[in-house]
């Protein structure tokens, strides 16, 4: 049970929450717990989720690569409900095989084809597990990947992103509300 409460409006006359969940179903199927969670302080929740969307959808990485890094920060990060989240997006949201979902929980980036989003991989995870071990190497594989000085810095926000939504799921014990598949597939312990 969560440690905060799950705050579900009847309607949401804000606009811009509006504008918010609408793009979550759109993306999730329905609006999960976290987002009810996260209800609890209304400002931080518009202007987090706002920077989120932005992270999302204006820099030089693809929606699919942004959630192939959510999924296996979340997962090293012991986040079962974000991993279960940026699956859900991942499958249902981009139409994505739910066999290579799973694949991918099991096995990690050693399951992705191409250089790019193994570099992105590599990077993301080595910054979630110690910034300050960020290599020059792996920054130069991101720039023969693509990415221009934008993306290394999008990159970088996007795993510290993902990092909090974990601290906030795990500390608050956040009600899961997806399917069991993708948490009993990620944490078979």
């Amino acid at each position: 049970m969560a440690r905060v409460s799950i705050v579900k409006p009847e309607q949401v006359d804000d606009p811009e929450i509006g504008g918010i969940f609408a793009w979550v179903k759109e993306m999730e199927g329905s609006v999960p717990n976290h987002f009810f969670v996260e209800m609890n302080f209304p400002a931080f929740f518009k202007a987090k989720l706002g920077a989120t969307k932005v992270l999302w959808e204006a820099g030089e990485l693809s929606m699919e690569e942004i959630q192939h890094i959510g999924i296996l920060v979340s997962q090293a990060n012991g986040c079962e409900y974000c991993t279960a989240a940026f699956c859900t997006i991942l499958n249902h949201g981009l139409d994505t095989a739910e066999d290579y979902v799973t694949v991918l929980l099991e096995e990690g980036a050693a399951a992705v084809e191409g250089e790019r989003l193994a570099a992105l991989l590599d990077y993301a995870l080595q910054v979630n597990h110690d910034a300050a071990a960020v290599t020059d190497a792996q920054v130069e594989r991101l720039r023969s990947a693509g990415l221009t000085d934008l993306g290394i810095v999008q990159i970088t926000h996007i795993v510290s992103d993902f990092a909090s939504y974990n601290k906030l799921n795990l500390a608050l014990q956040t009600d899961y509300d997806y399917r069991d598949l993708w948490r009993n597939v990620a944490f078979k312990n």
